[in-house]
């Protein structure tokens, strides 16, 4: 299965400009390792001094960019594992901006925070590995709308090189 399996009624439309930043004839476990190796080739080119920037009053550092790509990647795992598995509670949305301040970023050591990126990453990897196709179609609802499991897997991709492309463009 590949990103362009995808139906448009796996996941909320604002999810889809993250899905689209994916190649087409990608698979979800190819996009998500090439995505952890590239990832991190990326974040570990940052120059130490820019770490902490922000590029304009009230926008997040990169730091909590990385954080906020963590703490996204670990919800949106866990409603893949919960869907996947056939559980159909829904899943109420997150309030990111919510998770930044408690998070402490900012004081985090950065190699820590990659260590910890990698873990998560290779996690997501291998819970995906064990769903079955069955399992990766399972549809559930998450912020009010329908999310399959695998749909929730591209998301974490996308949303992690949307983040890259930011910091890319404005903060480098």
């Amino acid at each position: 299965m590949t990103r362009e399996d995808l139906d448009h009624n796996e996941y909320n439309a604002y999810y889809k400009n993250y899905i689209e930043l994916l190649q087409k004839d990608v698979s979800l476990i190819e996009a998500l390792e090439n995505g952890l190796k590239k990832s991190l080739s990326f974040y570990k080119a940052i120059p130490q001094e820019k770490w902490q920037y922000a590029y304009a009053s009230g926008k997040w550092t990169i730091l909590e960019i990385l954080q906020h790509v963590m703490d996204t990647e670990r919800i949106f795992a866990y409603r893949a594992l919960c869907i996947g598995r056939g559980d159909q509670t829904p899943f109420p949305g997150f309030e990111q901006d919510d998770y930044v301040l408690p998070s402490k970023a900012n004081s985090r050591d950065l190699t820590d925070m990659l260590e910890e990126y990698t873990a998560i990453r290779k996690s997501s990897i291998s819970l995906f590995k064990s769903l079955s196709e069955e399992a990766l179609t399972t549809k559930g609802m998450a912020s009010g709308s329908g999310l399959s499991a695998r749909a929730a897997g591209f998301i974490i991709c996308g949303h992690d090189l949307h983040h890259a492309n930011i910091i890319q463009e404005r903060y480098l």
